[in-house]
Parts: structure tokens; sequence; C-alpha cells
């Protein structure tokens, strides 16, 4: 069969969406419920470097209020007698008091690169600074798994294109924006008709291979995410839909442990608190709306959200009113199931700083160790090559 460029475009373009590996989709129309108790990961990534001082507030710290006198958060919500948190987001101040949230301050890596690319492929991959993988740490974290398993352990991603972060050697993790269109899109008479033809050609032949895999498991993850309808609410936002997709995937049998979202942009150079108060807004509805239905359900206490953001912000507000890039970064753990709550670690030293940026404390490869081998109960070492310790809030 004569493959025409456009048709060839139009397969790609299924295929690229999906990044499936036709191996690892075949398990996906395994009929299996996840066990009982069976944690779940969820990470929420907050792209273009979100400010973490104007998140966590270090409300007696006259440095911060010196060093930003346009853009301080004045009307921060208490945490503990030296730390606030943003007002816009309320609802991870009732967290808190509730022993269900979790921050870890500082956190980063040697040799930081202030680069977005670059950077966040850092947090996606694992990697030293001067270190290139094509691998993510999640993707590695399937290859270990999909290897010792009776069935594959399944990732999403709620986009149109997969991250590095979920990209093994092996295994992939599998890429939708909306399991509705999706499956509409695998229907299609033109997708239909291809199904069965095979290429001489490998390129061609894999895209096929895919394509093929694509319209198998279309109708399973569409199927599981209307399994369970919600009585819960969600906000109209992008990302209340894509937490709303979520959970009813975590409501349904499917047996996914990994769910990958993202919202931004959080370069905020130019008037910063108005953009960060939207996108924090944002996240506050759809991650109330979130853990409010996965507690009727009496899930909450087996699910762990995690936010991260490819670096943080300088110290000091640029003339814009808004700040530039910068290094270390907090982030965020919330669950049921947490056995340390709260503040976790010191605020960032402001008194301690490598030309305006702050000096991270924290390593994140070791926190991605610890969520690994404590969370969802994998080889930390074989995934990430980390030895130097874990932590113990979860």
């Amino acid at each position: 069969m004569l493959i025409k460029r456009r048709e060839f475009l139009k397969i790609s373009s299924l295929a690229t969406a999906s990044f499936l590996m036709p191996n690892f989709l075949k398990a996906m129309t395994f009929d299996e419920a996840l066990e009982p108790n069976q944690k779940i990961l969820v990470v929420l990534q907050f792209t273009g470097g979100n400010d973490g001082l104007n998140t966590i507030i270090p409300t007696k710290n006259d440095i911060y209020f010196k060093e930003r006198n346009s853009i301080a958060i004045q009307n921060s919500l208490s945490l503990t007698d030296e730390a606030g948190i943003n007002p816009a987001l309320s609802y991870f101040k009732e967290l808190y008091d509730n022993g269900e949230l979790s921050v870890m301050n500082n956190v980063g890596y040697p040799n930081p690169d202030k680069s977005h690319f670059r950077s966040m492929d850092i947090w996606h991959s694992a990697s030293r600074s001067d270190e290139y993988l094509e691998t993510g740490w999640l993707g590695r974290f399937l290859d270990e798994e999909c290897y010792r398993c009776d069935h594959p352990t399944q990732a999403l991603e709620v986009d149109d294109m997969l991250s590095l972060a979920l990209k093994g050697e092996n295994n992939k993790a599998f890429a939708f924006k909306d399991p509705k269109r999706l499956y509409q899109t695998s229907q299609e008479k033109y997708f239909k008709s291809l199904y069965d033809h095979h290429h001489e050609d490998e390129t061609v032949s894999y895209l096929y291979q895919t394509l093929g895999s694509t319209i198998n498991n279309a109708d399973y993850i569409f199927e599981k995410s209307k399994a369970k309808k919600t009585e819960q609410t969600y906000p109209n936002s992008q990302l209340g839909k894509d937490f709303k997709t979520v959970a009813s995937l975590i409501k349904s049998d499917i047996n996914t442990r990994v769910y990958y979202l993202s919202i931004g942009s959080f370069d905020t150079h130019v008037n910063q608190n108005e953009r960060q108060q939207k996108l924090f807004n944002d996240i506050n509805e759809a991650v109330k709306s979130f853990v409010a239905d996965m507690k009727s359900n009496g899930l909450f206490d087996d699910i762990l959200l995690m936010t991260f953001s490819e670096f943080g912000r300088r110290v000091a507000q640029n003339a814009s009113k808004g700040t530039d890039h910068g290094t270390a970064n907090q982030m965020f753990f919330i669950s049921g199931g947490l056995k340390k709550k709260g503040i976790l670690n010191a605020l960032p030293d402001l008194t301690h700083l490598n030309e305006g940026d702050l000096i991270y404390s924290e390593d994140f490869r070791k926190v991605y160790a610890t969520i690994l081998k404590n969370w969802l109960k994998a080889d930390s070492s074989k995934v990430l090559g980390w030895k130097n310790g874990i932590y113990d809030f979860v």
C-alpha cells in the first residue's frame, strides 16, 4: 500500500499526540482493577517558574519586603509565626490546618540552570545539571514496574503531548487531553481502515502499529472515564476539567498509578501578582473539588498530589513589577495519608544568596526517591540511581 504524504502526516499526528509504545498499550486492554489501598500519585506541574517567595511568604523577613517593595504579599494567610500562604490559595490553608498538606521549602539542585527548557528537562529526567538523559523519572519507574509486575503499571498525562518525565526506555505513558475526543478521533473511518495495513518501511510500520494500539485502547480509556459519573462540581477552567477527568479514571477500575497534569505560564516577568493570582485561583478551586471528590469516595488517603516548578524567581523584584528567573522553590504534597504534615523544613535564607538567587538546601531527586520508595513502593535506586537517603513525609 502506497502511503501519501498527507496520510502519513495524519497518522503521525494521532500517533505523536499519544506517544504510545505498542507492547505497553496492549496491557491497557487488561480489565484489572487496582489492588485495595494501591497508592496513586498525581503530579501537578507549575509550568514557567512559579515565584515561591510569593507563594509561601516569609512574613517576618524584612529583606523580603525591602526587595519586593511593590509586589510583596501583605495579606498572606498565616501558617506559622514566620510563614504565610498566598491568599489566592485559601483552600491550601484549609488543607494545612487539617493536616493534609506538607510543604518542602528551598528545593533545587546543584549548579542550577535558568533556562525554562533545560531546567524542566532536569526536573523531568532527574539528571544532574551537566547530564543529558532521554528518559524521565516516571518513565524509568514504568520500565522497572512493567518488568517485574504481572501486569504493567500505567501512567496517563492529561495533555496533547507526552512530557519527558513519562518517557522510559521501553515503556511510555499515554497522553490525551479528552477521553471522548481521543475515542472519536480513533473511530474515524479513515483511521479504522488503516488498522490492518502493514508497510515495509520501518517508520511507517511503527506508525501503523501505534495507530492500532491507539484505536484498541481509546475505547477502553473512554469507557473507564465515564464508568462512574461524579456528583462533584468542578470549575469550568481547563485545570478543573483535567482534574475531573483524572477523578473519573481514579474512581473506575483502571489500573493507573500515575497521573500528570500541568498549568501555566508562571513566567511572571511583568505584573506578576495579577498573573499569579489568576493561576492560583484556578489551582485552588480545581484542587478543592478534586480533594472533595476523593474524600467522598473514600480515596483521599491513597492519593498523593505533588506540585513542582522548574525553578523559582530571583529574590528582588524587577522594574516591571515582576520577577526574573531564579533557582530554588517549594513543593506541595497533599494527601490524607501524610506521615509528616505542615512545613517540613526551614524557609529560604535570604541573607545567604548567590548573586541574588536562593541557594537550594533540598535536592529534588531526594524528594523523587522518597515518593518512589515510600509511596509507589518502587526501587528508587534503580530508577534514579539515588543513594543519598530519603525523607519521611510519606
